[in-house]
């Protein structure tokens, strides 16, 4: 009896001095945007306690698919709650080019709505009883990152926006008065849908705009350097990699230690 209850008092006390095992919580969020029904996908790791800085994730032309989820749910590894936005309604989604094209230009080409989806889904993120709502970004790919672009020209109240592959919107003229977020723009040198004229008429217009700013290039990365699908879609200018995909992915969380360190 006195060796199994020494036994029994050695096994608890290595049961409550083990560490907290992350468990990954993901939850499909239906919601509302002027009388259109949206899809969201919230992921976080319940192991954390408390509130949380939190990470809106915007996803590339196709959509709210496994890839936009799966960064979701990267980060809440990393301790945030993430809320990846469903931009097009009804949580819609294509592998064709033409079809991802014709979605996106209905949202870009009407600048209000844009910037009013991204605002829904950045409402259900600080709903979210885990979010501290003093510490909120966002992230977006492709079509995303021009949309967190644009979220952030509204005035949302963000800490600061990561823009990965994204189209560049230059500033407004009002962008200083309404901006609250930093930016950061991660860029691949061989993207032939921003040509190298383009990103230094960004920068300049971004330099003159007296928003805080950053555009980190990667040589040789083409258009949806951090997708590993993308080279699957048979568009010679989208391609994976992966020394790209590492180091912005490593530039996103120093920028987000950066802001989030303090309220």
């Amino acid at each position: 009896m006195k060796i199994h209850l020494a036994l029994f008092i050695l096994v608890m006390g290595v049961l409550l001095h083990a560490p907290v095992q992350a468990q990954l919580k993901t939850q499909t969020i239906n919601y509302e945007q002027d009388g259109t029904s949206m899809t969201g996908y919230l992921a976080y790791d319940d192991a954390v306690s408390g509130k949380r800085p939190a990470v809106l994730v915007v996803h590339e032309w196709w959509g709210l698919n496994d890839y936009i989820r799966r960064r979701a749910e990267q980060l809440a590894g990393l301790g945030y709650v993430a809320f990846a936005v469903d931009m097009y309604g009804q949580g819609k989604q294509t592998r064709h080019p033409q079809q991802a094209g014709e979605w996106s230009k209905e949202i870009t080409q009407n600048k209000e709505l844009w910037r009013k989806r991204a605002s829904a889904g950045l409402e259900v993120l600080k709903k979210q009883s885990q979010t501290d709502p003093e510490r909120v970004a966002a992230i977006g790919y492709c079509f995303g990152g021009g949309t967190v672009q644009q979220l952030a020209y509204s005035g949302a109240d963000i800490k600061g926006i990561a823009s990965f592959h994204g189209s560049l919107q230059e500033p407004p003229a009002d962008a200083a008065r309404q901006a609250k977020a930093k930016f950061l723009i991660l860029h691949g040198a061989a993207d032939s849908f921003a040509k190298p004229e383009q990103v230094q008429s960004y920068q300049a217009s971004m330099a003159q705009s007296g928003l805080d700013y950053q555009v980190i290039v990667y040589g040789g990365a083409k258009h949806g350097f951090t997708n590993p699908q993308a080279g699957e879609h048979g568009i010679p200018a989208l391609a994976y990699d992966g020394d790209a995909d590492r180091r912005s992915w490593a530039h996103m969380r120093l920028f987000f230690d950066e802001l989030f360190s303090s309220k």
